[in-house]
């Protein structure tokens, strides 16, 4: 099969991402992805992986740890979700033996032939498995990550860092024994499936802590903390806590570790917000953690991977007159560290956000940040069954000078049309928002 009929197969298994209704402890049994990686001698297996969760800044912790295993001369599959414009960000092989070869700042993406050749290769499998499975069928998600293990064991890799998709606990990805597992900041996120209260959706994230395996985690809420505490304990785990066994510094020019066994100063990084010295940090972590295995990584590969790490769609800057900002924010901490963000880096005469978001969000809670810095609000929506209808935001900005559309294109082409060279567009909410914005601008 080609790579379009490859996508249409995928396309025809349930995808949690673009569903509404669904129920998480019946709908997610990580007992049908270890059957089914039985079936294909758990390539996930023959792998050394660093795990990651949390609400935000997973993809910016696993981005900023794979730069640096990068630098030091490794060879690193990234695995990370969702993705913006095409599937095959998901999948990534940084090295330094190659180079970005296109505009999407999305480093070793896989082809779009290994992706036909994967989904070939896997379909007989699939078809068999579904017509025997006793834990129902095979989901979207399930079948990317198994190419993806697939792809990354015949490519040989030295590491995998592994982002979750949902949760952590019943995610797809929680079938990997890994080195070390990092937890990043916990928020509210997805109450109607993770649970309605912080205690609640730390347990899912926490599910990933292993037997004997060091944790790093990032500064947590007191109820999560504890339950991250908890579950380390239960499991002999050693954890690691920023703010307590790790610290950084902001300085003038940049911020200083001082991390579990070693000082790293005069860092820097180009993502943007206090936020991700956070995620810098607790990657600085993942890495020290390897000490453990006697892989020890040098100051140099960290301060490189740090500073040369990309991460588009978080708080990028795709324009410069006028100035136009994309951000996947689409919970209130995230929206609050964006807000704090923007205030502290940008100049403007006046904001004007384009804004939309899925229906199982804390839309209120992020608009209620994002109104702060909003003089001008452009709703709208995606073709997506989770979107929130752009007149159903439009109660949250009442008090503002707003307008409806009902799609991104013609988003763009109203904040064009009412800005100026010295205004700012921030496009933000959902990360399909993001992405079907990104791809417009940047084509």
């Amino acid at each position: 099969m080609d790579y379009k009929e490859a996508l249409n197969y995928l396309d025809s298994f349930i995808n949690y991402e673009r569903e509404n209704r669904w129920s998480y402890k019946e709908s997610l049994k990580l007992e049908r992805i270890k059957e089914f990686l039985n079936l294909l001698e758990n390539p996930q297996d023959k792998i050394f992986c660093l795990h990651i969760a949390g609400t935000k800044g997973k993809g910016s912790t696993a981005a900023f740890t794979s730069y640096i295993l990068k630098e030091a001369g490794f060879k690193v599959g990234l695995y990370t979700s969702p993705h913006l414009n095409t599937f095959r960000e998901r999948i990534r092989i940084l090295d330094n033996k190659k180079f970005l070869d296109d505009h999407s700042g999305f480093e070793g993406m896989i082809s779009e032939k290994e992706v036909s050749d994967l989904v070939s290769y896997l379909k007989p499998y699939i078809e068999s498995y579904n017509k025997n499975s006793s834990y129902g069928r095979l989901s979207f998600f399930e079948i990317y990550t198994t190419l993806a293990f697939l792809y990354f064991k015949e490519k040989k890799v030295d590491f995998l860092v592994l982002e979750t998709g949902l949760g952590g606990r019943l995610d797809a990805t929680n079938v990997v024994r890994p080195l070390v597992c990092g937890i990043t900041s916990i928020s509210y996120e997805h109450t109607q499936k993770l649970g309605s209260n912080l205690k609640e959706i730390a347990y899912e994230k926490a599910g990933i802590i292993k037997e004997s395996i060091p944790v790093i985690s990032a500064p947590q809420h007191k109820e999560v903390q504890q339950v991250i505490r908890e579950k380390a304990k239960e499991m002999g785990a050693k954890l690691y806590e920023l703010n307590k066994d790790i610290f950084f510094e902001k300085t003038r020019y940049g911020f200083n570790v001082l991390g579990i066994f070693r000082e790293f100063p005069h860092l820097k990084i180009k993502l943007l917000g206090d936020h991700q010295l956070i995620n810098a940090t607790l990657a600085v972590g993942l890495i020290e953690a390897l000490s453990f295995y006697n892989i020890i990584i040098g100051i140099e590969p960290i301060r490189n991977g740090l500073y040369n790490t990309i991460w588009p769609g978080r708080c990028e800057v795709v324009s410069k007159e006028p100035l136009i900002i994309l951000d996947g924010a689409q919970n209130t901490a995230s929206s609050f560290a964006l807000k704090e963000t923007i205030k502290k880096n940008f100049s403007y005469r006046k904001l004007i956000l384009i804004f939309g978001i899925c229906k199982d969000k804390d839309i209120k809670g992020v608009c209620d940040q994002l109104k702060e810095i909003t003089d001008i609000a452009i709703l709208t929506q995606v073709d997506n069954p989770r979107a929130t209808k752009s007149e159903d935001l439009a109660i949250y900005f009442k008090d503002k000078s707003y307008s409806i559309t009902d799609n991104v294109k013609t988003a763009l082409k109203e904040a064009k049309r009412i800005s100026t060279k010295d205004d700012l567009i921030l496009i933000t909410g959902s990360l399909f928002v993001v992405g079907e914005a990104r791809a417009i601008i940047l084509k």
